[in-house]
């Protein structure tokens, strides 16, 4: 018999084993690769990581489909499993040096072809992943999915290879450069900028009636890039700007895909559980890869990666308006689609919004004070739904 205490300590030792995870993953893009090409890196990482959920239902349907109890054991096996078998790249992972500041042209074939795969994989999830099937064609669909997995492991070496002496930038395929962390983000009237992206102070004395401004411009940050320690974080105006920005975007969107089977059971669709994982999976994963589009479009179109952040909040008010309106099984499925997107963009953007807000090298302490809004939304939202059903059910029985 599971006591409650015992569920509680599982979830606890999981949960810390996910931040873990995470940062672990996060600090490796930032100290490995470059400014330039760091935000492809860290898009393509957490792209892969929200098909986890797809990847899990594969392997279910494959051992034991009628088996929930398959899910506890795969995660505790394949966590582990896949760690051992990374462990050694991690240990040989040297942090970029100077030579890396300006992108080999082999690098623009190899985030192509990794991104080129990544969609391939997404669009086999979605065709193959949402449909009941025998266990021999489970075990078909399980193999491809794991080949396609593998292939990225191939192409930077294959790519090396072809091209390991072409070096030097590519005009061709123009991403964010290294001084554009050091340009000045917010400017007043008492500040000039420098040739060399530096903010000089020219007029020393204000008027006596911008105590509003003064006050207002506290906490703001003023050259991205700045490195902010955690005392200096929680006192910035910005970033509870951001916080708040983060707790209605992409913590909604994993409270939802938490709580997809008592949603999919309040509108009587249960037989479609397994497709609307499938569905919120790849499509968070396509959402993800979308969020590399700043770096891809940086030179063609002029817009911050925040604003980016802030249109991809859009479509989410609207998909859950619409399934609370109509309520079958279409818009079910719409919505979870558009929310999947919408909050995989933010998960994946989010990341190198902190580092380009708060500096690079305290994204591992930043980016988890950040993300401590997802336990307190859960906590919250949770708390909200609940007391919506009970509401209900007192007056259905009124």
């Amino acid at each position: 018999m599971i006591t409650k205490f015992q569920v509680f300590l599982v979830c606890l030792i999981a949960g810390c084993s996910i931040c873990w995870f995470n940062t672990v993953c996060f600090v490796l893009c930032i100290r490995s690769f470059s400014a330039s090409n760091r935000s492809l890196a860290l898009s393509l990482s957490i792209s892969f990581n929200g098909l986890s959920a797809a990847f899990y239902s594969l392997f279910a349907n494959a051992l034991s489909p009628f088996s929930p109890s398959v899910y506890l054991l795969l995660n505790a096996i394949l966590p582990l499993a896949v760690s051992i078998l990374a462990l050694p790249t991690i240990l040989l992972c040297q942090p970029h040096g100077s030579h890396l500041h300006s992108m080999p042209r082999h690098d623009r074939r190899v985030f192509l072809g990794l991104y080129i795969l990544a969609f391939i994989t997404g669009i086999y999830l979605v065709i193959f992943g949402s449909y009941t099937t025998t266990s021999s064609i489970a075990w078909v669909i399980l193999t491809g999915a794991m080949v396609l997995l593998v292939l990225p492991l191939i192409v930077p070496a294959f790519s090396s290879c072809l091209h390991g002496g072409t070096h030097g930038p590519d005009p061709v395929f123009p991403l964010n450069h290294d001084d554009d962390a050091q340009k000045p983000l917010l400017l007043s009237t008492d500040h000039q900028v420098e040739s060399d992206g530096t903010v000089q102070k020219t007029v020393e004395h204000q008027p006596q009636d911008c105590c509003c401004e003064t006050i207002l411009g506290k906490g703001r940050i003023v050259v991205l890039g700045e490195e902010h320690s955690a005392q200096k974080l929680i006192r910035s105006v910005d970033f509870w700007l951001y916080y708040t920005a983060y707790f209605c975007g992409a913590t909604v969107g994993l409270v939802y895909s938490n709580n997809l089977g008592q949603i999919a059971q309040s509108l009587h669709q249960q037989s479609q559980l397994t497709m609307l994982l499938a569905v919120y999976s790849s499509c968070s994963f396509f959402g993800r890869l979308l969020s590399a589009l700043p770096d891809f479009l940086h030179r063609k179109v002029s817009f911050a990666r925040t604003g980016w952040l802030t249109a991809a909040l859009v479509p989410m008010p609207l998909a859950f308006f619409l399934m609370w309106n109509l309520q079958d099984e279409a818009t079910l499925v719409a919505g979870t689609a558009i929310i999947g997107l919408s909050s995989g963009f933010i998960f994946a953007a989010a990341v190198s919004v902190t580092s380009e807000l708060f500096g690079p090298n305290s994204i591992g302490v930043n980016h988890n004070i950040l993300i401590t809004n997802i336990p307190l939304g859960s906590l919250l939202y949770g708390q909200i739904a609940a007391l919506g059903l009970q509401l209900e059910y007192v007056n259905a029985n009124t």
